[in-house]
């Protein structure tokens, strides 16, 4: 069963105050570089490996029902429309009409002038609303119009807002820039009524060069009070890989080892079929274990996933391969 840590920031790393960890740029470039070098070589091989593992039939359903309850179901597009958004939201809770046992997907990710939509759609429902913000997917904006960027998401009922990082600066290695931005962002997922959404941090895995870069990018986040770690935007040419999903579920257990704090992982862009998919959760099970197999801590971001996870479950349960025809085109 999934554990109930809190998803907040830590007060202590490795027996060290949070605070004396991020009290300067000079302290946070410290910790951050004195992390583990990562081994490429290590990382792909394993991360290959587990992609060959056999999944027995039995296994394959659990695993199909599994992935669909963690699918992000996204359309972020400059021509997305109100309905377009009421049509994503229903497939999101009834993906399969001809087979009500079909789980309902995690969330719908919109930009923030559709979370509104999104949220009236899905009321009731039990699927969450996720919107993209801070100028998803560059970030390139002042961090007034970031923080009134989520705050408008947030009004509107997005119940998550998936920020994406300035890699510009974290290049640069202004670290502490990147942490008080998290931080800020952070304190606008905030609600009266206590019900905070909950913040996914993006780090554009694409363009961060190297495996260091994107441990140290998770590190950051995990500190800042992200409540999941994310790879991509999905708008650039890397998005998701199992070697680089394998880096930040190795730094989500390193971090709850060190803190008592959980931190869910979303890999998203590029991951499209059920094969992929299953993939994925085989590197959570052997990388993590069973508390991060769920929706509340894991999550893929997709939109044309969930199609081939309906035709591979109506596969399993009928024999015959449907086909894309028997599944609505997003």
């Amino acid at each position: 069963m999934p554990t109930t840590a809190p998803s907040t920031t830590a007060e202590r790393v490795g027996g060290t105050p949070l605070s004396d960890v991020t009290a300067s740029d000079s302290a946070l470039r410290r910790f951050l570089h004195g992390l583990p070098g990562v081994d490429a070589v290590g990382l792909e091989a394993r991360a290959a490996s587990l992609g060959t593992r056999s999944i027995k039939t039995t296994a394959k359903a659990y695993a199909i029902d599994l992935a669909i309850s963690m699918i992000d179901l996204t359309t972020l597009e400059g021509a997305d429309t109100p309905g377009k958004v009421r049509a994503l939201a229903a497939k999101a809770v009834n993906p399969d009409p001809t087979d009500r046992t079909t789980p309902r997907t995690a969330a719908v990710c919109v930009y923030p002038d559709m979370a509104a939509t999104a949220a009236v759609a899905l009321a009731g429902s039990g699927v969450k609303v996720a919107s993209v913000a801070t100028a998803f997917p560059a970030g390139r904006a002042a961090l007034d119009i970031k923080l009134a960027d989520v705050r408008d998401a947030v009004a509107a009922g997005a119940d998550e807002i998936d920020m994406v990082i300035d890699r510009g600066a974290f290049l640069s290695g202004r670290y502490l820039k990147v942490y008080e931005e998290i931080l800020a962002v952070k304190a606008e997922c905030a609600r009266a009524d206590g019900t905070d959404a909950r913040l996914k941090v993006i780090f554009e895995t694409g363009e961060l060069s190297t495996y260091d870069n994107i441990r140290r990018a998770s590190w950051l986040g995990m500190l800042a009070g992200a409540d999941f770690i994310k790879t991509s935007t999905g708008k650039v040419g890397t998005n998701a890989t199992p070697a680089n999903t394998l880096l930040m579920l190795e730094a989500v257990r390193d971090f709850r080892e060190q803190t008592g704090v959980q931190i869910g992982v979303k890999p998203a862009g590029g991951i499209r079929t059920s094969k992929d998919a299953i993939k994925f959760l085989v590197l959570v099970n052997e990388t993590v274990g069973e508390d991060w197999l769920d929706n509340h801590w894991f999550r893929f971001g997709a939109s044309s996933l969930l199609n081939d996870l309906l035709m591979q479950r109506q596969k399993l349960s009928t024999g015959r391969y449907s086909g894309p025809d028997y599944v609505t085109v997003d």
